[in-house]
């Protein structure tokens, strides 16, 4: 994991130069949603550290993004945009035993569960940079389309 100052993001692919945007991630060959993009607030972490003991810088939950003063489990279905960069919220990106073993924390499954960040997919490309803001479209059900 490394901190970059910014990222361009592909749609329908990812974030360049990360492990799932080359296919080489650990779940990469396992079906699923939701691996292009991750993100965690920063007040997480920081309720990691103050109710559970455990602290876990930026790099250690392995996610992309860090974010501040936004709700993220609030934006699965939803569309939000980080700077010029179009995401939808997909899943939540519960905390799992690979990350904590990697994070080397004990009890972080623990401190994260339902607030170990959000799952997402690049619909509208660009570049993110340290400090974009986030603004939140309006929600998509599953069962609408999304007009172009």
């Amino acid at each position: 994991m490394a901190s970059v100052d910014a990222v361009r993001a592909v749609a329908a692919r990812g974030l360049e130069g990360d492990r799932y945007f080359q296919r080489a991630g650990t779940f990469s060959e396992t079906p699923g949603t939701g691996r292009e993009v991750t993100l965690i607030e920063a007040e997480a972490l920081e309720a990691a550290r103050r109710d559970h003991g455990v602290d876990l810088g930026p790099g250690a939950t392995r996610r992309n993004i860090v974010t501040s003063g936004v709700a993220l489990n609030h934006l699965v279905g939803r569309e939000f945009t980080v700077g010029e960069v179009l995401l939808r919220g997909v899943r939540l990106c519960e905390p799992c035993a690979h990350m904590a073993r990697l994070s080397g924390a004990k009890g972080a499954v623990r401190a994260l569960i339902h607030r170990g960040g959000l799952r997402a997919n690049v619909v509208r490309g660009g570049t993110i940079r340290t400090g974009d803001p986030i603004a939140v479209s309006a929600r998509i059900e599953s069962d609408q389309t999304v007009p172009a």
